[in-house]
């Protein structure tokens, strides 16, 4: 502002006094002035609007018009030989102390000065040479300037950095903080060595230790993990341990843990690591008290049990008398009544499989739920379930296909032999797991194909059903191996389901070692797939010598003990009665016991089927059956 100011003076005071031999080497043209006059106002009005902020703006500005309104004044009083030239030299090292934008225009408007001169003034290089050395030694001297200004904005900066880092973590402290201590589940901090570092009040309160008291002293002496019998674990059980040495996380709902008090409540117990990078700093021990909810669950489960157990037998008695009513052989109903009585018939038959399902649900939950393994051959065994669920696809008119035996031959005409797959798991157990994701398959495609595929590796065998059905959302997914989860929307509300036949698959999978999971697209269908472990040919072959050699064993026995008596009694021909002997006197004769055939003609036959052995038990013990001796086998 100054330069402009000046120069815009010596150009008044030029025309006002004349030229002449006094003021010669001071006269300023009119273009400069007016160059000058303009670049003051400019500074003068910027600096008064501009914010603090925008300051350097404002000065990068003023100083960029300072330099061209000198070079311009140079230019015009006489190039190199200028008077003014000084001007343009004292403005260089001012440019390394605005930064390194003003440099770099600095350097621009040098060049173009000099290129002006030789170019266009015709100027000699070794002329010029000296005054371009002359900008090049004041520019040099304004570098440590823009350096040192340089680097203090750059430390500047980081301490600005540092300074919002700072207050973030500070926020973030405290809002960590303020979460910790309002959660209701306790929150224990610890290091890499198990000693305590933090923990919230919601723990304090559940275990009976204060911060102070805790602080510094290693997991197990606050944290005292049992077993729910009350025992203590093993560091190959304990949960924090585990998840110190392998740092990853672990959950945990079958342990208890013991107060301050020495008192105990079941927990269930979350424990994560905190890594950063390739860092270990310890881990986070979130735990609450589940002890009511575990009370609920059981209440529950004993009324479903109970409740299943009492119904079963009149729902039993109920679908039997149906039957009956439904045979042609015991009963004659018309065409109407005929259809009435076959909807109450499988809304019967419905019940009871319901009845059935609680009951196995209630025996996976309370852990009685047997486990017989067995070896089979897995596709042969899938083979025979999806023949009989055949009919069902056939009446929707669906494309039913068992892959293992839909291609036997290949492009060449060439028969394929299929792999076989031996599992040791519960017959049982996976005849209903695959028997129901069939079902459902079934059930929820309207139109379409239903698909079951066996393939394997080494080790697992993995049994998939595939349909083209309505689909499961994404959301629902992670929910639908859960107990009494359906999915709710228009193309599942008309199809009848209770949501037990999934979770009852996840446990019984979980029963025979195995795993359950589902791919599924809305509107495209979905896939289930069942994952069991593999036995190989020499084991399966082995198990089933065994298990063939143990069913004679068993079979001899039973034999054995079916045997009459008289079979193994010397029998003594009867003596023959002389005419002398007197006659036998009447003896005292045991009372007429009923016939078989009438025995039990007015007992419903329900109740018979629901439980055989009793009713075949005392019939032998109220008839006498006189049934000749077989002999052994051979």
């Amino acid at each position: 502002m100054i330069v402009s100011a000046a120069i815009a003076g010596l150009c008044a005071w030029s025309y006002i006094t004349g030229a002449d031999a006094t003021n010669e080497h001071l006269f300023v043209p009119i273009i400069p002035g007016i160059f000058a006059a303009a670049t003051f106002i400019s500074a003068a009005v910027s600096y008064a609007i501009a914010p603090y902020h925008k300051l350097a703006m404002s000065c990068w500005l003023n100083y960029a018009l300072c330099c061209v309104t000198t070079a311009v004044l140079v230019v015009a009083t006489g190039g190199v030989h200028s008077p003014f030239m000084s001007l343009l030299v004292m403005l260089a090292p001012i440019a390394g102390v605005l930064g390194r934008q003003m440099v770099a225009l600095f350097g621009v408007l040098a060049v173009a000065f000099a290129a002006q001169q030789i170019i266009m003034e015709s100027t000699p290089v070794a002329q010029s040479l000296p005054i371009i050395a002359i900008l090049a030694i004041g520019f040099c001297a304004g570098l440590p300037f823009w350096l040192r200004q340089s680097a203090a904005a750059h430390d500047a900066a980081k301490d600005r950095s540092y300074q919002e880092l700072a207050t973030k973590l500070d926020k973030a402290a405290s809002t960590s903080e303020v979460v910790i201590n309002a959660i209701g589940d306790g929150v224990l901090a610890l290091d890499n060595n198990g000693a305590v570092r933090l923990i919230n009040p919601a723990a304090q309160q559940m275990i009976g230790w204060g911060e102070q008291d805790a602080a510094g002293l290693n997991y197990k002496t606050v944290l005292k993990l049992q077993t729910s019998t009350g025992t203590d674990i093993s560091d190959s059980t304990d949960p924090v341990m585990i998840a110190l040495s392998s740092n990853k996380p672990v959950k945990d709902d079958t342990l208890s843990i013991q107060t301050q008090s020495d008192k105990s409540f079941l927990a269930y117990i979350s424990v994560s690591p905190i890594s950063t990078d390739d860092t270990h700093d310890g881990v986070i021990v979130v735990f609450r008290d589940i002890t009511a909810e575990r009370h609920d669950e059981r209440q529950r489960a004993e009324f479903i049990s109970t409740a299943s157990h009492e119904m079963r037998t009149p729902v039993a008695s109920i679908e039997g008398y149906l039957g009956l009513a439904l045979n042609p052989q015991t009963a004659s109903v018309d065409d109407r009544a005929r259809n009435y009585i076959a909807k109450a018939h499988e809304s019967a038959q419905h019940l009871g499989r319901l009845f059935s399902d609680l009951l196995d649900i209630s025996r996976a939950d309370d852990h009685r739920l047997k486990n017989d393994p067995h070896i089979v051959d897995v596709i042969s065994f899938v083979g025979d379930i999806v023949e009989g669920l055949k009919p069902r696809a056939d009446e929707k008119g669906l494309t039913f296909i068992y892959r293992p035996t839909h291609n036997e031959e290949n492009e060449d005409g060439a028969k394929q032999v299929s792999p076989i797959f031996y599992a040791n798991v519960d017959n049982d157990h996976l005849r209903e797991i695959v028997q129901n994701l069939i079902e459902n398959a079934i059930k929820y495609t309207p139109a379409g194909s239903v698909a079951v595929d066996v393939t394997g590796d080494e080790k697992r065998i993995t049994i998939s059903v595939s349909d083209t059905g309505i689909g499961i959302p994404r959301e629902d997914q992670a929910h639908l191996f859960q107990k009494f989860y359906r999915v709710d929307n228009s193309d599942t509300r008309e199809i009848n389901g209770t949501g037990l036949g999934l979770y009852l698959c996840r446990r019984l999978t979980e029963t025979i070692g195995g795993r359950l999971w589902v791919e599924s697209e809305y509107k495209k269908g979905s896939t289930f797939f069942v994952s069991i472990p593999r036995a190989d040919s020499v084991t399966a072959q082995r198990l089933i010598k065994e298990s063939a050699f143990k069913a004679s064993i068993a079979a001899t026995k039973a034999q054995q003990q079916n045997q009459p008596l008289a079979q193994n009694t010397a029998q003594v021909a009867p003596a023959v009665q002389s005419s002398s002997d007197p006659e036998p006197q009447p003896i005292d004769t045991p009372p007429a016991t009923p016939d078989a055939q009438t025995l039990y003609a007015n007992t419903p036959l329900s109740s018979i089927e629901a439980n055989p052995e009793q009713y075949i038990k005392q019939l032998r013990q109220q008839v006498s059956l006189s049934v000749p001796p077989r002999d052994p086998p051979k």
